[in-house]
């Protein structure tokens, strides 16, 4: 049997290929849209994938299920479980609990799991050429390394309500009846690793057993003890902020992302043209750069998602294919770090990206506001608005601010002033000229603190650090 880890850092999110060397065959689960990384895996191993399925609905990333079953014409298989409201809309194979897709010698059983999402699966796997009992389980958002799949995600981006306490207490009875029976030698592969929004305290190990999370994970003395309130209290508290475009997620991917085909390759555009396009207001610019540069000039009215690990988080702050219809424009050096950014965005459904430009010379230009710590106390600011998470500004913030994390900027304007300057801060200034490029494009007057909360701090007694 071969089993792979195909691990995106960018979301913190896991997929797996399982594949039996003696048939040919293999199965995908969790994969994202951009498939060629499956693709070569199969060719590699001189195998076809003959199935696809995921855990869940998931909130975080579009599902590459319908794409990759698309192009290899291989069955699509999606949950069945959580009842009328959990169903897809799309048509494949519903799995149910016990339910086994075999490939070979292998069988990989689905567990119904609920507690993150009421329909959640996780799969059991036994490589018959070797044992008769199962040795692995593909647990999704289930169990992570050392923490579990928070169940208040629904009310946090999905707009449920108070769907939080049902959802831990069907985690409880997840972990009571279904994981805690499983021998101590399986091996747990988790969908999700450090970083990931799915949970509070999730582990950077890529995999744990059974047994070591029954014995140090922080929720097995509660299993222990059957104290499912001590449980439910604990899992629900200090959750960290869902980014607001997992609302889009949890649609799309319930009822069947669109299906893109093979994909040109990105052309090199004219400035030109173009500078033509941005005085109409028909294509929108995408500075990759870091932070630090944008601040020395960018092009007027574009959205700051720097290149490297995190481009589909910060291109879904800023970008909502839903209502933002312009096609969009990458700064990059050469179109295979413009590809790459867009296998990214895709991950997220940003999929309508014109091309890209490696400068913009003759493009309308603008430097963005900065203000010195020092000369924050005497600013007139109509709001200083902290872009970090409620956890991180609960530990220690500027005196005054807003809370209001960089994911969900966008879809919570009403909670800014509509008049007057807005002065914004996070910890470093990464993720505070994301969340600016996007406020200044909507048409507010931002001013970045210079060196964000990280600068402001180093020059602040301790006492006059607000920790409440």
């Amino acid at each position: 049997m071969l089993l792979e880890r195909i691990y995106d850092e960018d979301l913190a999110q896991a997929s797996y290929f399982i594949g039996c060397q003696a048939k040919g065959e293999a199965l995908v689960v969790d994969p994202r849209r951009d498939i060629a990384v499956y693709q070569s895996l199969a060719a590699k191993n001189g195998m076809k994938i003959v199935a696809v399925t995921e855990t869940h609905i998931h909130a975080d990333f579009l599902s590459g299920t319908r794409e990759l079953a698309a192009a290899t014409a291989a069955t699509a298989y999606v949950s069945g479980e959580g009842g009328a409201d959990w169903q897809y809309g799309f048509e494949a194979e519903r799995l149910h609990d016990n339910d086994v897709i075999t490939l070979g010698n292998i069988t990989v059983k689905a567990l119904h799991t609920p507690g993150h999402t009421p329909e959640h699966l996780s799969f059991l796997v036994t490589d018959g050429a070797f044992a008769d009992t199962p040795g692995y389980l593909l647990s999704g958002d289930f169990v992570f390394s050392g923490d579990l799949g928070r169940p208040d995600l629904l009310d946090e981006a999905a707009g449920g309500i108070d769907t939080r306490f049902a959802g831990a207490k069907d985690l409880f009875v997840s972990l009571r009846e279904k994981f805690l029976t499983l021998p101590d030698h399986v091996q747990v592969h988790p969908g999700h690793g450090a970083g990931s929004a799915c949970g509070k305290a999730l582990g950077a190990i890529a995999s744990s057993t059974v047994g070591y999370e029954r014995l140090y994970s922080w929720w097995g003395p509660y299993l222990a003890a059957n104290d499912e309130q001590g449980f439910i209290d604990e899992l629900l508290d200090g959750q960290p902020d869902a980014h607001a475009y997992f609302g889009r997620m949890k649609r799309e991917n319930r009822q069947g992302p669109a299906v893109m085909g093979e994909r040109a390759p990105l052309a090199e555009l004219d400035l030109a043209a173009v500078a033509k396009d941005l005085a109409a207001d028909t294509v929108t610019f995408i500075d990759t750069r870091a932070n630090d540069q944008v601040h020395e000039g960018t092009v007027t009215g574009s959205l700051n998602v720097p290149a490297g690990k995190s481009v589909a988080s910060f291109g879904a702050w800023v970008v909502n294919p839903e209502t933002d219809k312009n096609p969009l424009v990458l700064l990059a050096p050469d179109q295979s770090a413009a590809h790459q950014m867009w296998d990214h965005l895709v991950r997220v459904g940003i999929d309508n990206v014109a091309g890209y430009v490696t400068g913009f010379a003759g493009l309308p230009a603008s430097t963005p506001k900065l203000i010195a710590p020092e000369d924050l106390e005497g600013f007139d600011a109509a709001m200083v608005l902290d872009v970090r998470n409620r956890t991180e500004h609960a530990a220690g913030h500027i005196p005054g601010s807003h809370q209001l994390s960089g994911g969900r900027v966008m879809w919570h304007l009403d909670e800014l002033p509509a008049e007057g300057t807005i002065v914004s801060y996070c910890q470093s200034g990464v993720r505070n000229s994301v969340a600016a490029s996007a406020l200044r494009r909507a048409g507010y007057d931002v001013v970045e603190l210079d060196g964000s909360y990280a600068a402001w701090a180093t020059r602040q007694p301790l006492a006059s650090i607000a920790s409440n």
